[in-house]
């Protein structure tokens, strides 16, 4: 045909034929790649972002059991579907850093976009003791590192907590007796204050090494809350085991006056020596007014040879229990903060120069919310490349008493600090929540190289938001809100929450172990 000459009914007819059968075909390529059935589960044209791959388009999904099967430009059909229109198709968010694995604190971080909850700061001993209360199953996927601070506590006074702020204390050798009963008196706890001796530091290895075959994620090492009694030998075999055992370290840095890098040099300097890869919790909790310095000396680590990380929280306090060692140095000038500051969460009350060691004698167990971060070292730590969003969610038991409200932590990033503030794009902030996390841990945890992602041979856990209305609720005098805009959320390829709210009775979620994944 020559240019400008009118189409024959020939052509138009060849034209129309080719184009039907363009249609069939990616009609059969569907249906073939779907091995011939409905998909279990299609989410329907929703803007699908995997920070990953970098896909920002609208597609279809299609899952087949727990594994994404499909990621489609053309509808797809299944036994059940979900309308994506208008909503943000996102990896479900893998928070690194909750203390939480309780039904209540399941169910709040779930509609808060969570699908995957880990106790990695301050672990659990043994680690599959981590979610023992979640009767009748758990709603989202959880797992915890090996507890340094509950073997401590094991050796030093006798007693098993498996988890330090959740689980009861449980006598296991005479020593428990003597604990227990001085305990009554008010007594200081050994376990804060006493230094290990050699023997027990050989025990203490043994432990964290039973309980790393056992499949602990790492080992959490929250130093702060037991600084005046951890010398260096100590710190030093924890490193050196690590790095003997190629898994990752989670360490609370040691604290000194606001600002002081101290604690950050530190735990650089033996990650150096020894070899071990680090995750430095909560970065600016810990560098308060020198956030600018603490991040530039982890770039400077990074570039020097050291596998080192960090994360942050998106809020302005610190929570405790109120007989850690933090509150055993001069904390008002650490802080730079006073009584008033402190919180007693259960009821809100401030403390003062009176109620204040009153409450740490007769309440060791009891958590405090100490305010002393200011709004700009939280903004500073977010925009920082590779700094990872975690929830710092403290144990949610019941309704009764209040906790901080860390449980709209990933719904605060995207609807106050991108969408109202726009300090990060959408798909930077989603990259914090999903592929950065899963990215961090797969190099040691192979399960983890199907998470964080969308995409063909992924597990289905899913978060859909609308990101115009996305934004977290919780307050300190009022935690129990749900995060508003997370529409619906798929964990294991079941759908567990729809529209906003909680399906009753899906409890998809595993305990994720250090296994090799089975494909």
């Amino acid at each position: 045909m020559t240019v400008g000459a009118r189409p024959t009914r020939d052509t138009l007819l060849r034209v129309a034929s080719l184009l039907v059968a363009l249609v069939f075909a990616s009609v059969f390529c569907a249906d073939a790649r779907a091995g011939g059935k409905p998909f279990d589960l299609v989410i329907l044209g929703g803007r699908v972002i995997d920070p990953d791959s970098g896909l920002d388009a609208i597609r279809h999904v299609g899952i087949r059991g727990s594994t994404i099967e499909i990621i489609s430009q053309d509808p797809l059909q299944g036994i059940r579907t979900v309308d994506a229109r208008g909503l943000v198709v996102a990896p479900g968010f893998v928070d690194l850093h909750s203390h939480s694995p309780t039904p209540l604190g399941q169910r709040y971080q779930l509609l808060d976009g969570v699908t995957t909850a880990l106790e990695l700061e301050s672990g659990a001993y043994p680690s599959d003791a981590v979610g023992g209360t979640l009767v009748p199953g758990a709603r989202i996927h959880y797992g915890a590192s090996a507890g340094w601070g509950s073997i401590r506590a094991e050796i030093k006074l006798g007693i098993r907590q498996s988890e330090l702020l959740i689980s009861k204390p449980e006598i296991v050798h005479l020593r428990g007796v003597w604990t227990a009963l001085r305990s009554i008196f008010g007594t200081p706890n050994d376990v804060f204050i006493e230094r290990v001796s050699e023997h027990e530091r050989a025990r203490m290895r043994r432990m964290l090494g039973s309980a790393l075959d056992a499949g602990a994620l790492g080992i959490g090492v929250p130093l702060d809350y037991f600084s005046e009694a951890v010398d260096d030998a100590e710190l030093r075999m924890i490193f050196a085991l690590a790095a003997e055992r190629e898994t990752l370290v989670f360490i609370h840095l040691r604290r000194g006056i606001n600002g002081d890098p101290a604690g950050l040099r530190e735990a650089l300097r033996l990650a150096f020596e020894t070899g071990a890869a680090i995750h430095i919790c909560h970065i600016q909790h810990n560098a308060m007014r020198n956030i600018e310095l603490f991040l530039r000396e982890i770039r400077a680590a990074r570039e020097n040879g050291v596998d080192v990380t960090t994360e942050l929280l998106p809020y302005n306090a610190g929570s405790a229990p109120i007989s850690s060692a933090v509150f055993g140095r001069d904390w008002r000038t650490i802080f730079d903060i006073d009584y008033a500051d402190v919180e007693w969460t259960a009821t809100g009350m401030r403390f003062d120069e009176e109620t204040f060691p009153d409450y740490r004698k007769r309440f060791p167990n009891g958590q405090v919310a100490h305010h002393y971060l200011k709004e700009e070292w939280t903004r500073r730590a977010l925009v920082e490349p590779g700094v990872i969003v975690v929830s710092d969610l403290l144990p949610m038991t019941d309704e009764s008493s209040r906790v901080a409200p860390h449980n709209g932590a990933f719904a605060r990033v995207l609807g106050r600090y991108v969408r109202e503030a726009g300090l990060l794009d959408l798909e930077t902030a989603l990259a914090k929540m999903t592929i950065l996390p899963a990215a961090r841990l797969e190099a040691f945890f192979p399960t983890f190289r199907r998470k964080g992602r969308i995409q063909v041979g992924a597990d289905a856990d899913l978060t859909l938001f609308d990101a115009a209305r996305v934004i977290d609720r919780a307050t300190y005098s009022n935690p129990f809100q749900p995060s508003a805009g997370i529409h619906t959320v798929v964990v294991a390829g079941q759908i567990a929450v729809y529209a906003g709210t909680l399906v009753e009775g899906v409890y998809a979620g595993e305990r994720i172990e250090n296994r090799a994944p089975t494909d």
